[in-house]
């Protein structure tokens, strides 16, 4: 298996053991590749769940750019949910897994 397809199977089991959810695994692959080469980088490859600047990023280059969502406090609320439904304690949310929940949270598959 090739490193990306190790890194989605490590997505896939945190997203079962950490947030319930089994994963469309066709959407969550679409979500990996996505995200590009920051996925192999340790401090790209995740989401500060404390940090309003990362978040900010997310709502802005995720949630405007790539899923074409106008900015409103549904954004925020929806990040602050996904956040909270990956466990606040986790120090690790991938960004991939973080990426994924919210376009499941938007309904927003058809952007990929």
């Amino acid at each position: 298996m090739s490193k990306r397809d190790d890194l989605i199977a490590k997505y896939a089991a945190d997203l079962k053991e950490k947030c319930g959810v089994n994963a469309d695994m066709d959407l969550l692959t679409k979500v990996t590749i996505g995200c590009g080469p920051s996925i192999y980088n340790a401090d790209s490859s995740t989401v500060s769940s404390s940090d309003e600047s990362e978040l900010a990023t997310v709502k802005n280059n995720f949630l405007i750019k790539k899923l074409g969502l106008t900015d409103s406090d549904d954004l925020d609320a929806g990040i602050a949910s996904v956040m909270e439904q990956y466990g606040q304690s986790n120090r690790n949310k991938y960004r991939a897994v973080v990426y994924y929940l919210l376009t499941k949270h938007f309904g927003k598959e058809s952007a990929y």
